[in-house]
């Protein structure tokens, strides 16, 4: 005789039926927790004949009471939207002005001006009220109506702001490629910054360097972007301040400059009368006009990553340093420290003896939209015009 025996388990519980030969002895439906005491109540209800049947049910239904506990402790799983990635530029504002725009400490122009944001400065928008943005720039927080910057505008924000590649080792290789087997073009000290033209390719960044365009890897440097931002009422008057102590002290240091270049006008006569074209001192201090005078008389000599020396080889940074040291001012030995001496001029306000800086490089204007500069180690110390053949990053005076 043949015994069959069916048992499905569902969300209610165990349902079974057994049935010997073609009789069903007994049916039932039960929760799963009572499933072992079920088999004992069918066993005795059955008058099933094969032994060990009881048995065989308890055994399956043990097993099943074992496997629906093992189900109903497994964790519930849940689907998880991923989070939206957010745009480095969404929060972020840039003022979209001619000159300034005020910070104000309320939504409203009767409210008092906390600070200035200059054009292309970046803040960061916190807040929304009535036609106007609450933004944080720099120390300032406050508001600025909305019609004066533009609101998560990439292509704005990256015109505004300039990738910097920080140099993190002691000599650092910019190659021609992007390989370790490139070319080597150029070498930039430690502390120095390059901006970055590129990041497309992996592991390396695409720099401006006076040779050109190169590549570093980015193993060496430290990537950032840099912006400017909005100035306070008291970091202006600050500024200010500041300012006239070194323009004063850039008048005494030209008093004291002035018998140094008389000393030294009889031996650059010849070089003066040959480059006159490149001397613009209509508009320039005569001292600032001694000093591009005098940084003329060595052009033709080397360039040597590293020197300072004006006639044997200097690099760019050596060479503005030890022409202005010749009028008793110590400056830096360094392309980006010197981008923050003295005071800062306009491009349009150039004047003869004023230091210009570029990403990775810095030369002494003298005049007539010309240079004089430690180029490279293929060009030595020569003239370049237009002056602005690279972007400019600064132009600082001394005198």
């Amino acid at each position: 005789m043949k015994r069959k025996t069916l048992l499905k388990l569902t969300a209610c519980g165990l349902v079974g039926a057994l049935t010997i030969g073609n009789f069903t002895v007994a049916a039932y439906a039960a929760p799963t927790a009572g499933v072992a005491s079920l088999a004992s109540d069918i066993a005795t209800t059955s008058s099933a004949p094969t032994a060990g049947f009881s048995l065989a049910l308890s055994e399956v239904a043990e097993k099943v009471e074992d496997e629906a506990t093992v189900a109903s402790a497994q964790p519930e799983v849940k689907e998880v939207e991923a989070p939206v990635v957010k745009s480095e530029y969404e929060d972020k504002a840039v003022a979209v002005v001619d000159d300034y725009v005020n910070v104000r400490k309320k939504p409203t122009t009767d409210s008092k001006a906390v600070g200035k944001l200059y054009k292309n400065n970046v803040g960061t928008v916190i807040g929304e009220k009535d036609g106007w943005y609450k933004i944080k720039s720099g120390s300032v927080t406050g508001y600025v109506k909305s019609e004066f910057v533009s609101i998560g505008d990439e292509k704005k924000l990256k015109k505004a702001g300039r990738r910097v590649a920080l140099v993190e080792t002691e000599t650092l290789k910019v190659r021609k490629g992007a390989s370790q087997k490139a070319e080597v073009i150029t070498l930039v000290p430690e502390g120095d910054d390059l901006t970055v033209l590129d990041e497309s390719k992996d592991g390396w960044a695409k720099v401006s360097v006076d040779e050109g365009k190169g590549y570093v890897s980015t193993d060496y440097v430290t990537l950032s972007t840099e912006y400017t931002y909005a100035e306070s009422a008291a970091e202006e008057k600050a500024r200010l301040q500041k300012e006239k102590e070194e323009r004063e002290a850039a008048d005494r240091a030209a008093q004291k400059a002035e018998s140094a270049s008389q000393t030294t006008s009889s031996g650059s006569s010849q070089s003066q009368s040959s480059d006159s074209s490149v001397q613009d001192s209509s508009s320039a201090s005569s001292t600032g006009s001694a000093v591009a005078s005098y940084a003329g008389q060595f052009v033709g000599n080397p360039y040597v990553y590293g020197g300072t020396s004006l006639t044997n080889g200097t690099d760019c940074s050596g060479f503005v340093m030890s022409v202005y040291a010749h009028f008793g001012v110590s400056l830096p030995h360094s392309s980006s420290a010197l981008r923050s001496v003295g005071y800062g001029v306009s491009t349009s306000n150039m004047q003869p003896g004023d230091i210009v800086c570029y990403s990775g490089h810095v030369a002494i204007y003298v005049g007539n939209n010309t240079i004089v500069h430690a180029s490279n180690a293929r060009d030595g110390i020569k003239y370049t015009s237009p002056a602005n053949y690279r972007t400019i990053l600064a132009v600082r005076r001394i005198f």
